[in-house]
């Protein structure tokens, strides 16, 4: 059983990837492909000055960005599924939060933004946080929190919530996820047994390197529970080795596709160095 689901998992991250991938060199090679005459016409300055490989380049990167947008989704929605069973993308969470624990949670992201004056700024502390948070009292308001992913599990009937944002992201996002987050961990009675905020990937390489500094100004990237990165979040939706199974299905999907574009979109033969930025 366990060895069926590792394959099911494969299988799941190599279509996502491929049926994008497709869609892409489909656009580009079919519907609309680069047409350097057009170009000449509609840029005559630029094409004398710039190689047409130049401009090549950038109308597939343009007709690549926007199918992709949401991949990381749309992956961790078919690994979780074939792991738990249920996964649900853009899941609203409806739930009564006690008007001090909202007052609370303003103050702790105002103290985190903004330094007061003669003072250090503020580190965030999870647990401190959270539990200052669930301590406050008062009317309950109905909230109403999006999360990008929610899991409701048939393998450990636990519900689990994440935000999910790319690799290096930017500090608003980050303090929405944040706050949308301690929303949802603050809900009377609870929603979600759990909710983190997860990064797909670690261009850092490991956990305790990560030092893009936008998201260290709301969470401790390094030690919060609420931080899942790289191989802690594929491996909680998908089980033990799924960020192996993701970056080994990546790279062999890559190492066809490069060769597909530099052979029909670019019409040239892979560079020595078309192996190069695999994820590791």
């Amino acid at each position: 059983m366990k060895n069926n689901t590792e394959d099911r998992i494969s299988k799941a991250i190599k279509n996502v990837v491929s049926e994008l991938m497709e869609r892409v060199m489909d656009k580009v090679l079919i519907k609309d492909p680069f047409i350097k005459e057009k170009h000449h016409s509609a840029k005559p300055l630029y094409a004398a000055l710039v190689p047409d490989e130049i401009f090549k380049g950038s109308h597939f990167e343009r007709r690549f960005v926007t199918p992709f947008g949401g991949v990381w989704e749309k992956l961790a929605k078919v690994v979780a599924i074939e792991s738990h069973g249920n996964c649900i993308m853009g899941h609203t969470i409806t739930g009564a939060v006690s008007h001090e624990s909202l007052r609370r949670i303003q103050e702790i992201l105002n103290k985190l933004e903004h330094k007061e004056k003669d003072k250090e700024r503020v580190k965030p502390n999870w647990e401190q946080e959270i539990k200052y948070i669930r301590a406050g009292g008062g009317e309950l308001i109905s909230t109403s929190v999006v999360c990008d992913i929610y899991i409701d599990s048939n393998q450990t009937g636990k519900k689990y919530a994440f935000e999910l944002k790319a690799p290096l992201p930017n500090s608003d996002q980050t303090k929405v996820s944040k706050e949308k987050i301690f929303k949802l961990l603050a809900m009377q009675p609870k929603k979600v047994d759990y909710a983190f905020y997860a990064l797909p990937y670690n261009p850092y390489g490991k956990k305790e390197d990560y030092a893009w500094s936008f998201p260290l100004r709301w969470f401790d990237m390094k030690h919060d529970v609420s931080v899942l990165i790289g191989n802690e979040f594929w491996d909680l939706i998908g089980g033990t080795g799924t960020y192996s199974k993701f970056i080994r299905e990546v790279n062999l999907l890559g190492k066809d596709y490069k060769e597909r574009i530099y052979r029909e979109f670019l019409d040239i033969e892979p560079s020595e160095y078309s192996n190069d930025g695999v994820l590791k």
